[in-house]
């Protein structure tokens, strides 16, 4: 099973590219489900099925077209499902704080659940090989950030507290709920951690693995909007994704004229030169804006014909090689780069901001860094094969 998954900043046209691309593997005989992981559920909108569907009857795999499923995780019915003992728990908790029914339970809706009800449903679907492709309709970039880094997160709580944690309040439990205004979590709740942590053991290795799974970044050529591309860029490849697709989407048209969008054209051409040089060698696809709302099977197979040509697979793995790693290595911190062909001599290397910049002849590399590097600067370097290896200290 292949997994695409599409992220970019609020507003860029995400869920459009998600259902075309859903539209495009269909017709090309692939089963294919797209999946929306953001709590502000649009996908059913996108295929204009909003006046069609009742409440939550995308919950479960709904059929919009032959071998074309939408689903749009449901947290409510996911609570019901996988989060009773957690949930009840904690909506007690909050309830002793004074907070009504209604409240106590809006607000047991802690972050990370939606995420991982979607991990579990793509464990799921990997095991039983219900569907050839999963396309991911990510949250806003923040929130698929806490996507694909939950399951490393929780393997570790798993591994290093939650048994003491368990085995502790076992003991404690009786003493302390006969003192404390608050009980502890009963064993039904460790039991139901226990139980999520089952359903999505293993897929952190799915993600990480690029023959399965695929990061396709959506922007727009706006200055603001790509630096939230970069960063997602850096985190994306910090947690050992790959990204093989950059879209920039809503490319005002050349039929398009007028001193109203002079301006409007200028920045863009200078956004999307900026794109090409820092994303390199990552392949960069253009969409126009179009000039209505896409939205149907009709109009979404169109955008998809646009974005990927006619009869093209967007399933076929085009890269598997991460662009650059961030290491920590006897204390050191590193940056490695694959370069070819390169010798020592012929690199330059400087900080902008936070940016590490690699000059190799006239290509100049862009390397977004991470908060914990982002004040270190570059103290040196040196070749292992065709890895570059650049170790960052504090100045």
């Amino acid at each position: 099973m292949r997994i695409l998954l599409y992220s970019g900043k609020g507003g860029v046209g995400k869920t459009s590219v998600a259902a075309a691309t859903g539209v495009q593997l269909a017709s090309l005989g692939h089963r294919t489900l797209v999946m929306s992981v953001d709590p502000a559920h649009s996908l059913a909108d996108s295929f204009d099925l909003g006046g069609k569907l009742f409440h939550g009857a995308t919950g479960e795999p709904l059929e919009v077209a032959p071998r074309l499923w939408i689903q749009e995780v449901n947290i409510q019915r996911e609570i019901k499902r996988h989060w009773n003992a957690i949930s009840g728990y904690i909506t007690a908790l909050l309830r002793t704080s004074g907070l009504g029914d209604v409240e106590a339970e809006e607000m047991a809706l802690f972050p990370g659940m939606e995420e991982l009800s979607a991990l579990m449903y793509v464990n799921q679907y990997r095991k039983s090989g219900q569907f050839d492709v999963v396309v991911l309709d990510c949250a806003p970039t923040a929130e698929s950030l806490r996507f694909v880094s939950l399951p490393t997160t929780l393997d570790w709580y798993m591994k290093h507290v939650f048994s003491f944690e368990r085995k502790l309040f076992k003991a404690i439990r009786p003493i302390a709920n006969r003192v404390s205004p608050v009980d502890l979590p009963p064993e039904a709740y460790f039991q139901n951690i226990q139980d999520l942590f089952g359903k999505i053991e293993g897929i952190d290795q799915v993600l990480e693995d690029a023959e399965v799974t695929s990061v396709r970044l959506v922007t727009n050529a706006e200055k603001m909007v790509l630096r939230e591309t970069q960063r997602a860029f850096v985190y994306f490849s910090l947690h050992g994704l790959t990204v093989d697709q950059v879209i920039v989407n809503r490319l005002f048209p050349g039929e398009i004229h007028g001193e109203f969008f002079a301006g409007w054209r200028e920045m863009q051409t200078k956004v999307l030169a900026e794109i090409e040089s820092y994303f390199s060698p990552i392949p960069i696809s253009r969409v126009p804006l179009f000039p209505r709302e896409v939205l149907g099977l009709e109009r979404l197979g169109e955008f998809a014909r646009t974005l990927y040509g006619e009869g093209v697979d967007p399933s076929t793995v085009t890269r598997t090689e991460r662009p650059y790693q961030f290491v920590r290595e006897d204390g050191v911190y590193q940056v490695r780069l694959k370069l070819p062909f390169t010798e020592k001599g012929e690199i330059g290397l400087f900080k902008k901001d936070d940016e590490l910049v690699v000059e190799l002849g006239a290509i100049r590399r862009h390397i977004g860094l991470p908060t914990s590097m982002s004040a270190m600067e570059p103290a040196g370097a040196h070749m292992e094969g065709n890895m570059l290896i650049v170790e960052m200290r504090t100045s």
